[in-house]
């Protein structure tokens, strides 16, 4: 089941993001056989990141909540509250998948 997580950053927390990306990444990376899509929501100038939309196939909700408590922006403080919810992906992608290289 994919499950949709849309994580906002907690205002003043731009350099704790970029110290803690590459362990955030790494924690991704783990699951990128599992992962539908993943990346930063930006402000209107698309590079100030400003939270993160990732799509992850889970076994159950129970997994995914305990996925994105260890997650490290989630352990360090970024990311407000996580909005969690199931999705259908019934749409076939035309833009934007697989990411440019």
């Amino acid at each position: 089941m994919i499950f949709v997580f849309w994580l906002m950053d907690r205002p003043g927390t731009a350099a704790l993001r970029t110290e803690v990306r590459p362990v955030h990444r790494a924690y991704l990376a783990k699951l990128a056989d599992r992962m539908a899509f993943a990346g930063p929501l930006t402000a209107e100038d698309g590079q100030t990141a400003v939270g993160s939309l990732l799509a992850i196939d889970f076994p159950s909700r129970a997994e995914a909540e305990a996925w994105i408590k260890a997650e490290p922006f989630t352990m360090a403080g970024v990311y407000e509250k996580p909005i969690i919810h199931v999705f259908n992906n019934v749409w076939p992608q035309k833009v934007g998948f697989p990411p440019a290289g």
